[in-house]
């Protein structure tokens, strides 16, 4: 694991961003918790983001004393926000980068805890998890879906994270280069199942929560975010993983159709070859498919393996872009600058 710290003429700077949906009266709060001095930097900014508010959210939080707003244009949902406000905390020159909600409902008093791990140089992400099952206001529907879903994104990302869904996460700066977000509905599962499967070091630590300020507005309906998260995990893992993707069912098919074709050799010999040609056309149906899902697999993999080389090609475009002050990728520019 590298070193997550690049020095600014000898300062170690912290970039804690918000990302932004109509929050004038939320952010006000979340702010006033913020710290403004923590161990290890010299110097800890506040990043909104105003994803395309039709309030005064960007005003709100200039006049709270966030030292850096980026206003989209119209809203993007809350990925972009997060991908926008990364690319905006490398501008700023950020080593290490705090990503909460704005509705205050994670302790800013934990941010020191949720840190030290990659200060320390454990850790290229830091993911703070709530207690789901002691959690008063999460229903037993809710505490289940969170635990099913934990697990699976847990296969799917090889990391022990207990709490997937948790947006209160701490980046290093190699993390935030390498983090592509495709998903415009959440970046909590994409980013998670991203760093696992790139062999960043993954860490958790446990948090305090505030009292829920408002309801989730991710989501219209547990239904609708259960089937969203699935398409979510889904897609990141066969990106990251498309040979047992389409290896395992090419395999089942495989093992039926050899099945079959040996039903119909069995009836062959022992009858005389009379009938069963059904076994024999759907054996080699199931062959077919197998060597399609096959082939399939194996383009899967070799497109993975040009995504590969496209990050790490990006990465450094980044790297050259932070060294030269050249930021014409980032979509908005924040105002004002520190």
């Amino acid at each position: 694991m590298s070193s997550p710290f690049v020095h600014h003429n000898g300062e170690v700077r912290l970039v804690i961003q918000i990302p932004c949906f109509n929050e004038a009266e939320t952010l006000p709060a979340t702010l006033a918790d913020l710290p403004r001095r923590i161990s290890g930097f010299d110097e800890v900014l506040w990043l909104v983001i105003d994803d395309g508010s039709s309030d005064k959210t960007a005003e709100v939080a200039k006049a709270h004393g966030a030292d850096a707003v980026v206003k989209l244009t119209q809203n993007k949902g809350l990925a972009v926000a997060f991908q926008v406000g990364l690319d905006a905390a490398l501008q700023l020159g950020a080593d290490v980068i705090v990503n909460t909600d704005a509705d205050n409902q994670y302790s800013a008093a934990n941010i020191p805890d949720l840190v030290k791990p990659i200060t320390q140089g454990h850790a290229d992400l830091v993911v703070g998890t709530r207690d789901i099952a002691n959690h008063e206001e999460f229903s037993t529907l809710k505490k289940y879906l969170q635990k099913i879903g934990s697990w699976v994104v847990r296969q799917a990302s090889a990391t022990e994270v207990s709490d997937v869904t948790s947006g209160f996460r701490a980046y290093s700066k190699e993390a935030a280069l390498q983090v592509n977000v495709v998903s415009q509905f959440t970046y909590t599962l994409e980013t998670l199942i991203q760093a696992g499967r790139s062999d960043l070091a993954v860490a958790d630590i446990p948090i305090n929560v505030n009292p829920t300020t408002r309801p989730s507005r991710l989501f219209r309906s547990k239904r609708q975010y259960v089937r969203r998260s699935a398409a979510t995990i889904s897609r990141v893992y066969a990106m990251h993983q498309p040979l047992r993707v389409f290896n395992i069912p090419a395999a089942v098919f495989a093992a039926a159709g050899l099945i079959l074709f040996g039903r119909f050799g069995w009836f062959y010999v022992t009858a005389g070859g009379e009938g069963h040609i059904q076994s024999l056309i759907v054996g080699a149906v199931c062959l077919l498919v197998a060597m399609q899902m096959l082939m399939l697999g194996l383009l899967a993999d070799l497109l993975r393996s040009n995504r590969v080389i496209s990050e790490r090609v990006l990465r450094r475009v980044r790297n050259i872009e932070l060294t030269l002050g050249d930021y014409s990728t980032i979509e908005d520019e924040p105002t004002p600058d520190p």
